[in-house]
């Protein structure tokens, strides 16, 4: 949508009509993706792609304790780069989104001089413009939305306010996906973790509670995760002791 005559230019009579319409796409698109994880952030992306004022292309930014950067759901390959520009120098508009809680728009890279070893990098890649909102924040990740432009001052109030918007609905979808992936995973190991304990119940003819407890001293022994050890169990009936 970005050019050099503005992101304003060419906005009509229908404008705020198409983009509530929009938005309400958007809306229902999370909520049918709000079980999937990757399906949430790709629909957010591609919104914020399509409905942000000014925006080529999108991307998303996770910070995740002990696994450092992720780049996901990008749009093209150019989010993807500059995600790991930033993740190189640990500097830029995303890293600043994330760690300060704050909007950050960049008008032009080539005269951006907040990030200098950043801006002049980014902007010979193609990202002459740059918004990025922070996602949300939990305890053990964070992220950011980030929109991207191969023009200069592609984005103005109105792509910062729709952005905003668009980022706050994207957070409450991808934290309830996050949480519903959280559930089946632990139904899924508790599943798990029953199947084994019904194999060493059988096998060794002893109650829930010592199979239990078996499972337990094997994940202590080990270091290891404790569905995995039951996980082990199951694939190796003949090793249960």
């Amino acid at each position: 949508m970005g050019s050099e005559e503005g992101p304003a230019a060419g906005r009509g009579v229908g404008f705020e009509h198409r983009l509530r319409a929009e938005i309400e796409q958007v809306a229902r698109d999370l909520r049918a993706e709000h079980a999937s994880i990757q399906g949430t952030l790709e629909v957010i992306t591609k919104a914020a792609r399509d409905v942000v004022p000014g925006a080529e292309d999108a991307g998303i930014t996770l910070v995740a304790r002990g696994r450092g950067f992720q780049s996901r759901a990008a749009t093209s390959e150019l989010p993807k780069a500059i995600d790991e520009l930033q993740h190189r120098l640990g500097d830029g508009p995303c890293v600043q989104a994330i760690w300060n809680h704050e909007t950050v728009l960049v008008a032009d890279m080539t005269t951006e001089g907040r990030w200098p070893r950043f801006a002049p990098e980014a902007a010979r890649i193609g990202a002459r413009s740059m918004l990025a909102f922070q996602l949300y924040t939990t305890e053990h990740t964070m992220g950011a939305l980030n929109l991207h432009s191969s023009h200069p001052g592609a984005f103005d109030n109105t792509s910062v306010s729709i952005g905003g918007t668009l980022a706050t609905h994207a957070a409450i979808a991808l934290i309830a996906s996050q949480r519903e992936e959280q559930f089946r995973d632990a139904l899924a190991s508790r599943d798990i973790i029953g199947q084994a304990k019904g194999i060493l119940m059988h096998r060794f003819s002893i109650g829930a509670e010592e199979a239990f407890a078996i499972l337990i001293r094997r994940s202590q022994h080990t270091n290891t995760p404790l569905n995995e050890v039951a996980l082990n169990v199951i694939e190796h009936r003949s090793d249960a002791s």
